[in-house]
């Protein structure tokens, strides 16, 4: 068995931008402009779903078949599961600081959510580290092709279609241009079309709206 988990490590990428503008995001929002609240709220819900399918992913599919393959490293599969653990709970915490910041765009609810925003990234860059360290070599030698696209397929059935594109913009945005032939490449025709016509310009739009 030999699996390229490149693919991972440009959600990785995605993870880490992403979780770092939305604490800039949020900062940067005037008490009392709910507008401007309402459209980073939303966009943290697009990137909670996407961080949210793509751990269940593989918790899954993912954890089961390397811990009945493994030995000795059966830790670090071990110890991916407490840190997606954590992550979850960070995220919790953060949904519950949501709402009250986006119905008011108060400064006291502002900083609550950017002191939340700060925790869950400090504790996801601390799992994408020791994910790509340790559990991406586990994964290249003992999980099969079919296997590892098994990952993709979940976030693809478990995730809306429109939000689905934005996710895929992501991707393609932090993607160099090797790696974004590589990822187009992969995709059946109908859908790169799909993703020229409507997700591209779909997505620089939203990108627009939430980055200003």
């Amino acid at each position: 068995m030999s699996v390229d988990t490149q693919d991972m490590e440009i959600v990785h990428r995605v993870l880490r931008r992403e979780s770092r503008l939305l604490v800039e995001l949020v900062a940067a929002v005037a008490p009392g402009d709910t507008a401007r609240a309402k459209v980073i709220a939303g966009h943290f819900r697009v990137y909670r779903l996407g961080l949210h399918n793509h751990h269940e992913g593989e918790d899954e599919l993912l954890w089961p078949p390397l811990l009945s393959r493994v030995d000795l490293e059966a830790d670090i599969v071990l110890r991916m599961q407490a840190q997606h653990e954590r992550v979850a709970a960070t995220l919790s915490r953060l949904d519950a600081a949501l709402p009250a910041w986006e119905a008011t765009a108060g400064a006291d609810e502002r900083d609550t959510l950017a002191a939340a925003l700060c925790e869950h990234r400090a504790v996801l860059l601390e799992h994408l580290d020791d994910e790509e360290a340790t559990l991406l070599p586990l994964a290249a030698k003992h999980i099969t092709r079919q296997e590892w696209a098994s990952l993709g397929d979940h976030l693809v059935h478990n995730t809306p279609k429109l939000i689905l594109l934005t996710l895929f913009g992501a991707v393609l945005e932090e993607a160099n241009p090797a790696e974004r032939a590589l990822v187009l490449s992969g995709l059946p025709a109908p859908v790169r079309l799909i993703w020229h016509v409507i997700g591209r310009p779909r997505y620089a739009r939203h990108i627009r709206r939430v980055r200003g």
